[in-house]
């Protein structure tokens, strides 16, 4: 209701658009979020609004449109980064939630860690750890990510995975139930995954 008053009051507002999309998807209307994200899209091209319409167009079950997001996502993060903007950190999360080079993703990880550390270099950091197999690496990672209590579901799945690639199945379980229970829809690729993981 909120977003819907943000574009009446502004109509064609990105931030509205993107998250109103992803309202649309957590109710089923992938059709409808689509078409809201891609007005984001249209509105401002950020990275993030033509990840989510290419992660909307997989799950639509449009493997070819999602393909050609991706693409995108890895042309405007080169025009950013070579007018300076540093992307490392947003790039190499990107990747490693599409399965793209991981090795490299980590190798970026590693870099914006070292350049910008914060609890979200933490959590990107072990997620790449954990991608490329190197679980007890990532423990460390995730438990500075989380030190402060902050209340992020992606941040708590990300912990639920590495838990699970160290063998802790009922510890990997608590993780995903407390992403869940904080947001049952916080990202269209991963909450599938908790779910599965709790079914």
């Amino acid at each position: 209701r909120e977003y819907r008053l943000a574009l009446a009051t502004l109509p064609g507002y990105p931030y509205a658009l993107d998250a109103l999309a992803l309202v649309e998807a957590a109710r089923g209307r992938l059709g409808r979020a689509i078409a809201l994200e891609r007005q984001a899209v249209q509105a401002v091209p950020l990275p993030q609004y033509v990840a989510t319409l290419g992660d909307l167009y997989a799950a639509a079950g449009r493997p070819q449109a999602a393909r050609d997001q991706y693409e995108l996502v890895g042309a405007i993060q080169r025009l950013l980064r070579s007018n300076g903007v540093r992307t490392d950190l947003e790039l190499a999360l990107f990747d490693l939630d599409h399965g793209i080079r991981p090795a490299r993703a980590l190798i970026r990880a590693r870099a914006a860690h070292a350049a910008r550390p914060s609890i979200d270099g933490d959590d990107v950091l072990a997620w790449a750890l954990e991608r490329n197999g190197r679980c007890a690496e990532a423990l460390p990672h995730s438990r500075r990510a989380l030190r402060l209590g902050t209340q992020d579901a992606l941040k708590l799945f990300h912990r639920g995975m590495i838990e699970r690639c160290l063998g802790r199945e009922a510890q990997a379980r608590e993780w995903f139930r407390r992403a869940l229970d904080l947001n049952p829809h916080f990202s269209l690729l991963w909450s599938p995954v908790a779910r599965k993981a709790l079914a």
